[in-house]
């Protein structure tokens, strides 16, 4: 484990207390009279951390990027879009930050692997990996399953991923395959649960940065695949 670092909580249990309000209020007129405590309770909390955990990832690729801009960055917004949704609540009732690849130009990449963190009252984890890559990458992760045994051998011994998968085996390949259940696979995702008490503890820095370097084979090899640097 990472040397533990010694810092006060980034979060407290208003954070929680916050987001179990809102989603009974989930409405504008609510969240406009209570935009200062969101703002004190979860972005700039979200802000600092994402600012201290860049070079704790920084250690495990030097592309990975950790972005503390208000917008545009590593923290998502908690406005919903609700232009293709029957669920017209305006806000997330959760936290959510991503750490994806950085490419040479300084921009991450939406579908490249990367890390996750969200908070959510009674349900947190952190986690890593690819959510729905589109049929070229998933292409190419299959054939570089097939194509490193060995190595995804390895990972899969370490590593539990989770996600969607399809019922039969993709076109092409083998039914009998040693891999056939990963080769189902829609999604390559691996999470580890968080206690409310150690989102709101001093040592959520470490514990996130450890769980990262833990999963990290998996989301280099899935970079390594889609032909994303690491």
């Amino acid at each position: 484990m990472n040397k533990v670092t010694k810092k006060e909580p980034y979060f407290s249990k208003d954070m929680f207390r916050f987001l179990q309000e809102l989603q009974l209020n989930n409405n504008r007129a609510w969240f406009a009279a209570h935009k200062t405590d969101y703002e004190r309770l979860i972005r700039e909390p979200s802000l600092r951390f994402i600012a201290d955990i860049g070079p704790k990832l920084e250690k495990i690729s030097k592309y990975l990027s950790a972005d503390p801009r208000p917008v545009g960055g590593s923290l998502f917004r908690i406005y919903r879009d609700t232009r293709f949704s029957k669920d017209k609540t305006p806000y997330k009732t959760h936290v959510a930050m991503h750490f994806p690849i950085r490419l040479l130009a300084g921009k991450g990449t939406p579908h490249a692997a990367g890390f996750y963190l969200h908070f959510e009252p009674g349900e947190c984890f952190g986690g890593g990996g690819i959510w729905h890559p589109d049929p070229e990458n998933l292409a190419k992760i299959r054939g570089a399953i097939v194509a490193h045994p060995k190595e995804w051998s390895t990972l899969r011994k370490k590593i539990d991923i989770e996600g969607d998968a399809l019922k039969r085996p993709p076109a092409g390949y083998d039914p009998s395959h040693p891999f056939i259940d990963d080769l189902k696979m829609k999604d390559f995702f691996a999470s580890t649960a968080l206690t409310d008490a150690q989102v709101t503890g001093s040592h959520l820095l470490d514990l996130y940065a450890d769980m990262c370097k833990e999963i990290s084979p998996l989301v280099k090899f899935l970079n390594k695949a889609i032909g994303m640097p690491w």
